[in-house]
C-alpha cells in the first residue's frame, strides 16, 4: 500500500502569491499528481499556510454553499474558495466574522485567463480563528523564510534558478521592501 504524505505548506505573503505566474506541468501519467507553482522568490508551492484579516466573505453558490473570501495580510490579499468538497473549511468560513484574523492551510489553485494571465487562489483545507499575537508570529516567520529564499536566489543556490530568471524580474529589492513593509505593520 502506498504511503500518503502531505506536501509542505509554505508561508507566502499575499503579494508574492499574486505575483506568481509560473504553473509547473503536472505528471501526465499521474491523475493525482499535485499542481505546483513557482513563486518569484523560488518557492515551489503546492500548499500554503497564510494568516490575515478576513475582509470579505460571500456565498456565491447557487444550489449549494460555495464561499468566496478575501483575507488580507500586510502585503495584499489572498482569495479563497470553499464549497462542498471542503466541508470543515466551509463551516469555519460560515462561522467567521469580518474582520477577524484567520489562519488558513490550503492548496494553491491556478487559473489561466483567456489573455494568458495566471491567477492564483487558495482552496482551504483548514481555517482557524487566531489572535493578533499568532498573526504577528506568522509575519515574522514568513518574513524570515522569504528573506532566506531571496538569499538563495542571490547566491545562485536556488533549485529552479533558470526558470525563475526566465519568468520573473531579477530585481529582488521589491520583495525585500515587501518584507520590510510587513514587519513595519506590526508596530
Amino acid at each position: 500500500m502506498a504511503s500518503f504524505t502531505r506536501e509542505v505548506a509554505y508561508r507566502i505573503f499575499a503579494r508574492e502569491l499574486s505575483d506568481t505566474t509560473v504553473a509547473l506541468e503536472r505528471d501526465p501519467d499521474d491523475a493525482y499528481a499535485p499542481q505546483y507553482v513557482l513563486t518569484p522568490t523560488g518557492a515551489k508551492v503546492n500548499r500554503v499556510f497564510v494568516i490575515g484579516t478576513l475582509t470579505e466573505k460571500e456565498d456565491i453558490g447557487t444550489d449549494t454553499e460555495y464561499w468566496r473570501a478575501r483575507i488580507s495580510d500586510p502585503t495584499g490579499a489572498f482569495f479563497m474558495y470553499a464549497g462542498q468538497y471542503q466541508p470543515d473549511a466551509t463551516r469555519a468560513l460560515t462561522d467567521a466574522s469580518v474582520p477577524e484574523f484567520l489562519a488558513v492551510v490550503g492548496k494553491v489553485s491556478v487559473y489561466t485567463t483567456e489573455d494568458g494571465r495566471v491567477m492564483t487562489s487558495i482552496r482551504p483545507e483548514t481555517i482557524s480563528a487566531v489572535d493578533a499575537l499568532v498573526r504577528d508570529r506568522w509575519v515574522l516567520e514568513t518574513s524570515r523564510q522569504t528573506l532566506d529564499r531571496i538569499k538563495e536566489l542571490e547566491e545562485g543556490s536556488c533549485e529552479n534558478l533558470s526558470m525563475i530568471e526566465e519568468n520573473y524580474s531579477t530585481d529582488l529589492e521589491q520583495y525585500r521592501q515587501m518584507v520590510a513593509s510587513a514587519l513595519e505593520s506590526m508596530q
